[in-house]
């Protein structure tokens, strides 16, 4: 299992008055077992939180500045893998 991120940023779709969702769920097909996606965006996307955790994500989220934001979706074994102690 990786744990790489996979980068989309959606800006310039929205920006332009477009809806990302497709190429979002795109990006999310193409990813690899154990990886992540990074996403970028002009406002913080609470719709998608659920969407992506009844596929088994979890998230973070960062404000960039400017009205942007980052979100990172890990996969939530991965995420759990990486919370628990070690033995």
């Amino acid at each position: 299992m990786t744990d790489s991120l996979v980068t989309l940023d959606v800006r310039p779709i929205l920006r332009a008055g477009g809806e990302p969702f497709p190429e979002i769920m795109q990006a999310l097909a193409k990813l690899e077992s154990g990886q992540g996606l990074r996403l970028l965006a002009t406002f913080k996307p609470e719709p998608l939180f659920s969407v992506m955790r009844n596929r088994g994500f979890t998230h973070c989220e960062k404000e960039l500045g400017e009205g942007d934001w980052e979100v990172i979706f890990k996969p939530e074994g991965a995420a759990a893998a990486a919370i628990r102690p070690a033995l």
